[in-house]
């Protein structure tokens, strides 16, 4: 699959963002490499138990109380652990990536459209907003785990096109999950695979948009 959708039928009109891994990172092995060092067993407590499906049902709206719940029922030896993924929630979101903000700032700044639809627990995107302000900047956000659909489902690319009264051909989407820019092209929007903010601009030229 090409990393840009070349198949631009109008103008690039409302430029929407991905937030983790695109404007602030995320890693569940920060916490986690203090709580279970032995890499070994780590990488098989996210492969059997805190798997990133489990984590996805939270983006789905599923409330942490319900996930950790379930788990401990299973693995109810590892009880601490489980509640620990919430617990050291903010540790996992470590750092924004300044220059791909930057990008977003300025997009912004020059007047363009710019909305956020993401993958997030609603509890813990509000503490991302409080911790990180600039993603209150643009002019909205869709929050998978507020509305109960996530990526790449068709629902979530239309419910974001309606909340924000968007052009869907006009819409250019910045993920970096090739499944989420998938998803996008197939509800009829314009979209690019997020490697890095150099390709971003890279990107954000071609399609005339800086």
């Amino acid at each position: 699959m090409s990393e840009t959708n070349q198949s631009v039928e109008r103008p690039v009109s409302h430029i929407v963002f991905d937030i983790g891994k695109v404007l602030i990172h995320y890693d569940p092995n920060i916490p986690y490499s203090r709580l279970i060092p032995d890499a070994a067993e780590r990488s098989a407590f996210f492969e059997t138990v805190c798997t990133h499906e489990w984590n996805l049902e939270q983006d789905r709206g599923r409330s942490w109380t319900e996930a950790e719940a379930l788990l401990i029922d299973r693995f109810p030896e590892m009880a601490e652990l489980i509640r620990a993924f919430r617990v050291h929630w903010h540790e996992m979101v470590s750092h924004a990536y300044d220059d791909s903000v930057d990008i977003m700032l300025d997009l912004v700044q020059q007047g363009h459209d710019v909305t956020m639809l993401t993958n997030f627990a609603a509890d813990t995107f509000k503490e991302a907003q409080d911790r990180f302000p600039f993603l209150k900047v643009p002019r909205g956000v869709t929050v998978s785990g507020e509305i109960g659909v996530i990526k790449p489902d068709r629902e979530i690319y239309d419910t974001h096109v309606a909340s924000f009264d968007l052009d869907p051909a006009g819409c250019l989407f910045i993920d970096d999950s090739e499944k989420n820019v998938e998803g996008a092209i197939a509800a009829g929007w314009q979209a690019v695979h997020f490697t890095g903010a150099e390709k971003l601009r890279e990107d954000l030229r071609a399609l005339n948009v800086i």
